[in-house]
C-alpha cells in the first residue's frame, strides 16, 4: 500500500508563493507518473500538473497555471514538488498529490491515479 504525504500548504496574499511537497512511500514503479490536482468548494477536482518521475519529464500544466507553477521530481529524496508563484485568489483550493503506476494522461484523469494524498489547503487572499 502506497501512502502519499503532502505538506507545504497555507495562507498567502495574492502574488505570493508556496511550495507543496509530496513524499510517497513505495517510490518507484507505483509512482511512475505523479500529478497534482486541486479542488475548490463546489467544483470538480482538476489536474494542475503531471510529471514522469523516472526522467523528471513534465508532461502537463493546466492553462490556468502555466508560467506560474512548476512541478519537479527529486528522485534522490523521493519527493515531488509543486512550486506555486504569483498566486491568485482563484488558486484557492485543496491540493492533492496523486500517483499512477501507468502513463500520465493529459489532461490528467482522476480515475487513472491509483493513490492519493490527504490534501493540503492553499488559501490566497
Amino acid at each position: 500500500h502506497v501512502q502519499l504525504v503532502e505538506s507545504g500548504g497555507g495562507s498567502v496574499t495574492a502574488g505570493g508563493s508556496l511550495r507543496l511537497s509530496c513524499s510517497p512511500s513505495g517510490y518507484g514503479h507505483v509512482t511512475k507518473c505523479m500529478g497534482w490536482f486541486r479542488q475548490a468548494p463546489g467544483k470538480e477536482r482538476e489536474g494542475v500538473a503531471a510529471i514522469y518521475t523516472g526522467d523528471s519529464r513534465t508532461v502537463y500544466y493546466a492553462d490556468s497555471v502555466k508560467g506560474r507553477f512548476a512541478i519537479s521530481a527529486d528522485n534522490a529524496k523521493k519527493t515531488v514538488y509543486l512550486q506555486m508563484n504569483s498566486l491568485e485568489a482563484e488558486d484557492t483550493a485543496m491540493y492533492y498529490c496523486a500517483a499512477a503506476a501507468g502513463a500520465c494522461y493529459t489532461p490528467p484523469r482522476v480515475d487513472r491515479y491509483n493513490y492519493w494524498g490527504q490534501g493540503t489547503q492553499v488559501t490566497v487572499s
